[in-house]
């Protein structure tokens, strides 16, 4: 009885930290910010843009309303809502980004 208090109390604090490690960040989920000069294309979001189509793992830089930002798609989202990635004021509206595979990833499989 003496050893198995301590050792339920070291599974409790290893499981602890397991699920404390394994929480998935917006970065994971959506790429991250990057520089406009990363960028291997732009995309000018205009009135007759419906929605974007990106590769994973490109840069993309995007113009709208006079501003620009760039995004590194390299999360593991398959779609989500620009607005979630853009500065304040640079969409008027929601738009839905589509990230596809890019070539590399499906020699790959």
């Amino acid at each position: 009885m003496k050893r198995f208090i301590p050792t339920l109390v070291m599974l409790a604090l290893s499981a602890t930290s397991l699920v404390a490690a394994a929480k998935v960040t917006d970065a994971d989920m959506l790429g991250s910010a990057a520089q406009a000069s990363a960028a291997q294309r732009t995309i000018a979001i205009d009135a007759k843009t419906r929605w974007i189509t990106v590769e994973h793992d490109e840069v993309v830089k995007f113009v709208s309303n006079g501003q620009e930002f760039a995004w590194a798609f390299h999360g593991m989202s398959s779609s989500f809502k620009l607005s979630k990635v853009a500065p304040t004021g640079v969409l008027d509206r929601d738009l839905t980004v589509y990230v596809w595979p890019n070539a590399r990833d499906l020699a790959d499989k």
